[in-house]
């Protein structure tokens, strides 16, 4: 099995995304492409094997700034950040983001 990333675009997405994080989990991917340390973060979502909602920050400037506003969560990028309920349940940046650490958040949220 591998990782599924669902490409998001604008800021009316998230509404729909959080509404979605109160009947099931979803992880949120932070990324962007032209970083080398979101590459290697990318490296790292890429063998969770799980759903990966990925948000593009280069083109998405209003949809990353909504998150922030939505969840509480500073933006940072690269990002991950976990939702369940509606709410953030777990969140990390840079070096923190790794296969095992999202996947044990993922799991402690489902």
């Amino acid at each position: 099995m591998a990782t599924r990333f669902n490409q998001v675009n604008g800021v009316e997405s998230i509404e729909m995304l959080l509404e979605q994080s109160k009947t099931e989990r979803l992880i949120l991917f932070n990324h962007d492409p032209y970083c080398p340390i979101s590459a290697r973060a990318y490296a790292q979502m890429e063998q969770l094997d799980d759903d990966v909602v990925l948000i593009d920050v280069s083109k998405e400037r209003a949809l990353t700034r909504q998150i922030e506003a939505d969840t509480g969560v500073r933006h940072e990028s690269p990002q991950v950040i976990v939702l369940r309920d509606g709410k953030p349940t777990w969140s990390a940046s840079h070096f923190q983001i790794t296969t095992d650490a999202v996947r044990n958040a993922a799991e402690s949220s489902s």
